[in-house]
C-alpha cells in the first residue's frame, strides 16, 4: 500500500501514479490498454483490479488542511 501525506506528498504521489499507470498500460480512467504481457506481470504490486476491468490504485491519500 502506497501511502500519500500532504500537500507535497499528494503533488508527488500523483506524479508517481502517472508513471506507474503509463509504465503498465493503463488511461486515466484504469483501464488497460497496454501491448505488452509484461506489463500486466507485476500490475499487482501497486494495483488491484476492480469492477469492469479496471485497475484502482493500492493507496492512501490524506491531507490535513480543510478544502
Amino acid at each position: 500500500v502506497h501511502l500519500q501525506t500532504g500537500q507535497c506528498g499528494n503533488q508527488i504521489g500523483a506524479a508517481f501514479w502517472q508513471q506507474i499507470s503509463g509504465e503498465h498500460g493503463l488511461d486515466g480512467s484504469g483501464v488497460y490498454n497496454g501491448t505488452s504481457e509484461l506489463q500486466l506481470e507485476r500490475m499487482s504490486v501497486y494495483f488491484n483490479e476492480g469492477s469492469g476491468n479496471k485497475y484502482v490504485p493500492r493507496a492512501v491519500l490524506v491531507d490535513l488542511e480543510p478544502g
